[in-house]
């Protein structure tokens, strides 16, 4: 499919990348060269590969994931059932029954309009970047590094805290279940939970270790253990609740429990446990490479993934407000587990360790996803050169065809992060809450861009004349929802209870722009181009997907930049 292409000083000289109007003179990259390393022919490529190697890049992964396991993986990357457990804790804080219902229903459209968004993107524009690659075709060029470069870092950040957050997660549950089977008497330590954390986060690493075919089948039977679970529960607590509360209740009932006057005001902290749950909508988008017909699977996968987490999300969150009892007493669980505390007390303890378990299982896949996801993007940025060490993060292995080097780069990254839950846990909880941040803002920077800037040329997967109104709607909820991101979520603040993430923001925002200067900018241009796309030459195709079929074209050399 490909062989070593040696270009002669004159392409060599034309394509080396030059940023017109920038206020930077750069020195041409010593890792990854500016000219295509490789040279492929169009008929030996399928549709999919293709397209890849129109936007720059040869085809590296085996594409192994079909539709279901493509939904599925979007699908668990929320881990619905698991995600509103650990969450539900903050509407019903905020403002009650009543804000953990309409919240939910609100902050999930806004969310929504976000996901819708970054399909769109993915459609045209399927790589393993992800979002971050599109700001090459949407930004200004004179700015594509700048802009790439912000985008980069903040999806990366916002990829590891999210992994990190769901790897504590994971650990919280697994001990509530083990204090539930000892009636309370048992209580976990920090270091018990960072201990639990580690250990589930090398067993994902392993897994994610493996072939793309492995974690393909893994994946697609995801999701319908999952919906299974879900579904069983709400009939379960539904069928098993003697005093449930009525729809007055559930609907109107406002008890503001943060200390945050007004109540409306306090009411709007219930925003976050949606956006907390429906965020990483781009991670599908990161096993691009992986997917067959990326362009049309990838942005429906999303669509339809985040579209049922956002309805079953609603209703589940429905079920809990009216089955949860008395709030004050769920708030004030040992476990610090509102949810799992619903279930021990409606079910029973042997109903509520199996429900408490069966959301474990379901963080487990998201986690293991996220890595998936994380590593495939440390990949992808180390193949435009993005981060340090490039080189070694962009190795595929032989065996596995997987990139296991970037892999537990993530994964160290992941546990570094958690230890430090052995010393704050006001800190880490900061670090969690700069997820959703920062994963949001790497998605509206380059749906800013689409607006401002007209370069957009639309893939099989298109808003229509929906677009720019829901582009326009997830701008502006994004901005909105940061503001309720970086409050303290209860008063009065104390060292204890302080929302660290402006700090932590700050300074992130610090190291990204003195890194930029002191670095980056003399060796990073923007995504690069690795391929040169010959049309036009008869012969055989041959894929694993849909087929190309003889060009008609007389041949030429198309230089994709």
């Amino acid at each position: 499919m490909s062989e070593s292409y040696q270009p002669t000083a004159g392409e060599a000289e034309k394509g080396a990348t030059k940023r017109k109007g920038s206020a930077f003179n750069r020195r041409k990259s010593s890792a990854v060269p500016e000219v295509p390393e490789a040279i492929v022919e169009a008929h030996e490529l399928s549709v999919a590969d293709r397209r890849l190697a129109e936007l720059g890049y040869v085809q590296v992964y085996k594409r192994e994931f079909s539709w279901l396991s493509c939904v599925s993986f979007a699908f668990s990357i929320s881990g619905l059932f698991a995600t509103v457990s650990t969450t539900f804790i903050y509407p019903l804080e905020a403002g009650g029954a009543a804000s953990t219902v309409w919240c939910w229903l609100i902050s999930g459209g806004g969310c929504y309009c976000i996901a819708l968004s970054v399909a769109e993107l993915v459609s045209a524009y399927p790589t393993c970047g992800g979002l971050y690659f599109t700001c090459k075709y949407l930004a200004p060029e004179a700015w594509v590094p700048e802009i790439g470069w912000l985008v980069g870092w903040l999806n990366l950040l916002g990829q590891i805290a999210g992994a990190a957050s769901t790897e504590y997660g994971c650990a919280q549950l697994l001990l509530a279940a083990v204090s539930m089977s000892t009636g309370f008497s048992y209580s976990p330590t920090d270091r018990q939970t960072v201990g639990v954390m580690a250990a589930s986060t090398l067993l994902h690493s392993v897994l994610n270790s493996l072939k793309t075919s492995y974690l393909e089948k893994m994946t697609k039977t995801y999701v319908i253990f999952h919906i299974a679970v879900l579904a069983a529960c709400c009939i379960t607590l539904l069928v098993m609740c003697d005093n449930k509360h009525d729809s007055h209740y559930v609907w109107t009932d406002v008890t503001n429990s943060s200390g945050w006057t007004p109540t409306g005001w306090s009411f709007m902290f219930g925003f976050l446990g949606a956006s907390w749950v429906m965020t990483d909508y781009d991670a599908t988008a990161h096993i691009a490479e992986e997917i067959k017909n990326p362009e049309i699977k990838a942005p429906w996968s999303i669509a339809a993934a985040l579209g049922f987490t956002w309805i079953g999300g609603w209703l589940f969150t429905i079920v809990l407000a009216y089955t949860m009892g008395d709030p004050t007493e769920i708030l004030d669980s040992p476990i610090a587990q509102p949810v799992a505390q619903i279930f021990y007390n409606v079910i029973g303890r042997s109903g509520g360790i199996f429900f408490t378990v069966a959301a474990y299982i379901v963080l487990n896949f998201t986690a293991m996803t996220a890595i998936q996801a994380g590593s495939r993007t440390i990949w992808a940025f180390a193949r435009d050169e993005l981060l340090p060490g490039s080189r070694i993060w962009y190795k595929i292995n032989k065996s596995t065809d997987t990139p296991i080097y970037a892999t537990w780069l993530f994964t160290i990254c992941c546990v570094l992060i958690n230890l430090i839950g052995l010393g704050s846990f006001t800190a880490i909880t900061a670090i969690f809450n700069l997820t959703a941040i920062a994963l949001d803002w790497s998605y509206c920077i380059p749906v800013i861009c689409k607006l401002l800037y007209g370069k957009f040329e639309p893939g099989p997967f298109h808003l229509g004349k929906a677009s720019v109104p829901i582009n326009i709607t997830a701008v502006t909820w994004t901005a909105f929802v940061t503001i309720i991101y970086v409050m303290p979520t209860v008063r009065p603040v104390t060292a204890e209870n302080m929302n660290y993430v402006v700090v932590l923001m700050a300074a992130v925002a610090l190291f990204a722009i003195i890194y930029w200067y002191a670095a980056g900018r003399y060796y990073y241009t923007g995504p690069r181009v690795k391929a040169q796309l010959i049309v036009g030459v008869e012969g055989e195709t041959s894929s694993n997907d849909s087929k190309l079929g003889p060009v008609d074209d007389p041949p030429r050399e198309v230089n994709v930049s």
